[in-house]
């Protein structure tokens, strides 16, 4: 499980999303910005670990009493439900088909599976969305069970992929991406500061014709164009797209890293001389 949290926090660090001013606002936020972070790692991890997996394998496991692939698709979608039920008042409203035996429903068709263990991580991304600040120790103590029994499970099927000679995603290497060359009249529009949440702001600066991004008190790395609105840092696998008005006017951006996109509203332009 440390490594696991080490490589969690070192994936995270970099996207320039989960850093959080000391001082405003209250640390609550950033902390439970930061357990939404997770969520979207590990979700976004076993939804393609999943995804990756023939549908002949999931009947797969190492020894006979170890649980089959198709047996952690189901048992995690249920845990989700579960677990996520405690955030808010956002409930998951049980049907047949959620209390037929645990053998049955391992035996879905892996399309089945995964559908619904995506169902599962939306219900609980609502759920961390209304949770509002973690001012209990009792929340706390409900998100670390989600987090960690998502990052037990990836641990889990991490270990069968290799035992089938597969990669996992966490081990993939980074997507390959091909950045242009941009004139400094098209980038000084996107300067500015770029609110994701009260007091998590992403700041886009220019220096030598190339812009970069920081967020507050987080560290500083290139945006590599794509296109004239696309961007891309080479230190995680994340992109953003800049947004424009109708009279073109940049308006804000999208942060898209573990299969969500996050928006933030450009909230201040560079002052002009």
């Amino acid at each position: 499980m440390n490594s696991i949290r080490l490589a969690a926090i070192a994936s995270l660090l970099p996207s320039m999303l989960a850093a959080q001013s000391p001082a405003t606002p209250p640390p609550a936020y950033g902390v439970m910005f930061t357990f939404e972070r997770f969520a979207d790692l590990f979700g976004d991890r076993l939804v393609s670990a999943f995804d990756s997996i023939p549908a002949s394998r999931y009947d797969y496991r190492p020894t006979p009493v170890q649980q089959s692939i198709g047996y952690i698709a189901q048992h995690l979608e249920g845990a989700n439900y579960a677990l996520c039920d405690r955030f808010s008042d956002a409930k998951h409203p049980r049907t047949a088909k959620d209390s037929l035996a645990d053998t049955i429903k391992a035996k879905w068709p892996k399309d089945t599976l995964v559908a619904r263990l995506r169902a599962s991580l939306r219900f609980c991304d609502t759920a961390l969305e209304r949770a509002g600040l973690l001012q209990s120790p009792v929340l706390a103590n409900n998100l670390l069970l989600f987090e960690t029994d998502l990052a037990e499970h990836y641990s889990q099927l991490s270990t069968y992929m290799r035992m089938l000679g597969m990669v996992p995603p966490s081990a993939l290497p980074p997507i390959k991406r091909s950045a242009i060359d941009l004139p400094a009249s098209l980038l000084s529009p996107y300067i500015g500061v770029y609110r994701v949440a009260p007091g998590l702001d992403l700041y886009v600066t220019m220096q030598n014709g190339q812009l970069f991004i920081r967020s507050t008190g987080g560290a500083t790395v290139r945006l590599w164009p794509e296109s004239r609105t696309d961007f891309f840092v080479n230190e995680v696998n994340a992109q953003l797209t800049f947004t424009r008005d109708a009279t073109g006017t940049v308006t804000g951006l999208v942060w898209h890293q573990f299969g969500r996109d996050r928006a933030a509203l450009k909230v201040q332009s560079p002052t002009r001389p």
